[in-house]
């Protein structure tokens, strides 16, 4: 399962997960804003913008990156 990782009013947030619905890839998102538990976790991986999007291998990263969800769809 994919974990997007978002907070309120993030454009780049918004495209993936519309990228994601588009293309019928569940995922499970967890909003920094309203679980603010998330953030130590994500700097701690080294992560300091959003989305972070982990993927079902243990891979993850940051920011809108079609190219990487397109190897999803």
């Amino acid at each position: 399962m994919v974990t997007v990782f978002s907070k309120n009013d993030c454009i780049q947030c918004k495209m993936t997960k519309k990228f994601l619905k588009q293309h019928q890839i569940d995922f499970i998102e967890h909003n920094i804003d309203e679980q603010p538990e998330y953030v130590s976790q994500l700097k701690a991986e080294g992560f300091m913008a959003t989305p972070v999007v982990k993927l079902p291998n243990g891979n993850a990263f940051s920011g809108f990156r079609p190219d990487r969800l397109q190897q999803l769809a």
